[in-house]
């Protein structure tokens, strides 16, 4: 029960990573709400229903909160139902996420800015709204909260035809490291978490692993497998837990060896 009184936040929490998360977040002890578009998962191959009747219906604590991370008033009203809920934000994972696959030339305004708008934008507003409330609650021990942006190795180098996306998530990377500045004195650490490919089961291609890219990744990993949700919840609870108690500004790689060459 690494997490026991903690109030956790998570973005994205439907489906896959932010799903998995979630789930481990509750499992050690913290209260979640779980924010998501919709409630209902994309197939992940696990039972299908919603992120937090699962956690309940497992005896874990959590609540659903609709949310697009690009609308202010949806952000604003996710974070206050945290507060009011369970009285603080011990923890945020800003792990909502679009991605887009293509060049410059074969990238639009309109798919640029909906992109953006929840990667970079949708940060923003979460970050600020969540500080707001960190730096005014008291602490637990030296620390009054955590945020964890899940960002991509995409954000560290320029993967071939995808470029809104490598752009956005190179963005979230140094948002993770400009919070942690600003912020460390007033008991706040901010971290990252660049996950590889991870197979999340939430596309066709995924389920038979017959998608030509993830052949590609699985054949470039030095690992013997790619990733798994729960390889990313395990990074987050590290970054959540006082076991994480002087280390900010970091971006994890969980990527099995992809980065090391």
């Amino acid at each position: 029960m690494r997490l026991q009184g903690r109030v956790a936040v998570v973005t994205g929490a439907a489906s896959g990573i932010g799903r998995a998360i979630a789930r481990r977040y509750a499992a050690e002890g913290a209260s979640v709400v779980v924010s998501d578009v919709r409630s209902e998962p994309i197939y992940d191959g696990t039972s299908g229903r919603p992120t937090a009747e699962e956690i309940v219906e497992s005896g874990g604590v959590a609540v659903y909160q609709q949310c697009d991370v690009s609308r202010t008033d949806q952000v604003e009203a996710l974070m206050q139902r945290a507060v009011d809920e369970y009285g603080r934000i011990d923890i945020l994972v800003n792990n909502a996420g679009l991605v887009q696959s293509s060049t410059i030339l074969g990238t639009s305004e309109d798919d640029w800015d909906r992109l953006m708008g929840v990667n970079l934008r949708g940060q923003f507003l979460c970050c600020k709204a969540a500080l707001s409330r960190m730096v005014e609650q008291e602490p637990i021990g030296e620390v009054r909260g955590r945020i964890i942006n899940v960002a991509s190795q995409h954000g560290m180098v320029g993967p071939p035809e995808f470029f809104a996306y490598a752009v956005s998530k190179g963005g979230m990377v140094q948002m993770t490291r400009q919070l942690a500045v600003d912020y460390g004195r007033l008991g706040v650490l901010v971290n990252g978490i660049a996950p590889g490919r991870i197979v999340t089961g939430t596309h066709p291609g995924e389920i038979d692993m017959s998608d030509p890219v993830l052949e590609y990744s699985r054949s470039r990993t030095p690992f013997h497998r790619l990733g798994r949700p729960e390889d990313i919840a395990g990074a987050a609870l590290f970054l959540g837990s006082d076991d994480c108690s002087y280390i900010s500004g970091h971006n994890l790689l969980v990527d099995g060896g992809w980065m090391a060459y």
